[in-house]
């Protein structure tokens, strides 16, 4: 069966890990799929990895391409901007600091075909104490408010049909898109299928995860229930006005201006 897959990989101050990443991305998905595209949208980094993304531009287009923000946006904001730019049938995202192996696509791609959303969960976790008891406390809320029967539903390893991104209109900026990618899939019942993926201790840099964020992580959680269940007709505004905006924005870098401005 021909099928063609977007892969977008949010980077922030990845310089390190980014190069492997979109290495190991490409050799692992070359076989699996008969067209891809791996999107790296750098959300204004400051480390250098801005610098590394356009060299992987310029070395490695049309497979990957390059969005860039200005300034840090937020996790969500980068994967509504690598979304947006997606071409393919099959939308992937990970993270590029390589605690997923994306070969183990090789299993969820035949699945596919019977789901709209594959959701991965991590079968044995390489992460701090505070942060592991944080992530099971957080999925326990967000399964019963949202009704999602998802153990791990901030794991960043997920395949959608186009459609549903189509339909989803991603209003969070941070890392709680994860969360509600689910519930909006849940909520307009798409069909879901959660499995197992192995996790990796990261390979450099360190997680912007903090447990500063829990307050602030309630308030979204909230927020987002009252948005998706009660939605005010001010709310249903806002997300047209969004979504329009995000189908218009295009921060896509291209390989001519890299080879312009290096000459």
């Amino acid at each position: 069966m021909t099928r063609r897959i977007s892969i977008v990989l949010p980077a922030y101050n990845e310089r390190e890990s980014l190069p492997v990443a979109v290495e190991r991305t490409i050799a692992a998905i070359t076989d699996l799929v008969s067209e891809f595209e791996v999107i790296v949208v750098d959300d204004g980094s400051t480390d250098g990895t801005h610098e590394v993304a356009l060299e992987l531009l310029r070395e490695l287009h049309p497979k990957v391409r390059l969005a860039v923000h200005p300034a840090n946006r937020g996790y969500g904001a980068a994967l509504r901007t690598g979304f947006a730019l997606a071409r393919f049938d099959l939308v992937f995202y990970t993270d590029s600091d390589n605690q997923f192996d994306v070969g183990e696509l090789q299993h969820f791609l035949p699945l596919i075909d019977e789901y709209d959303v594959i959701v991965g969960f991590r079968v044995y976790r390489y992460d701090a104490v505070l942060r592991s008891i944080l992530s099971w406390v957080y999925n326990r809320i967000v399964s019963i408010l949202f009704r999602v029967r998802v153990r791990d539903v901030d794991c960043s390893f997920k395949l959608f049909h186009r459609e549903v991104l189509e339909k989803i209109v991603i209003e969070c900026d941070d890392f709680f898109v994860d969360a509600e990618l689910v519930a909006k899939a849940r909520r307009w019942n798409f069909r879901l299928l959660e499995k197992g993926v192995r996790h990796y201790p990261r390979m450099a840099g360190e997680t912007t995860v903090r447990a500063s964020h829990i307050t602030e992580t309630l308030k979204q959680i909230a927020l987002m229930w009252r948005r998706i269940y009660f939605p005010s007709r001010r709310h249903l505004d806002s997300v047209d006005k969004l979504e329009v905006q995000q189908r218009e924005a295009s921060l896509e870098v291209s390989p001519d201006s890299v080879e312009s401005a290096r000459a």
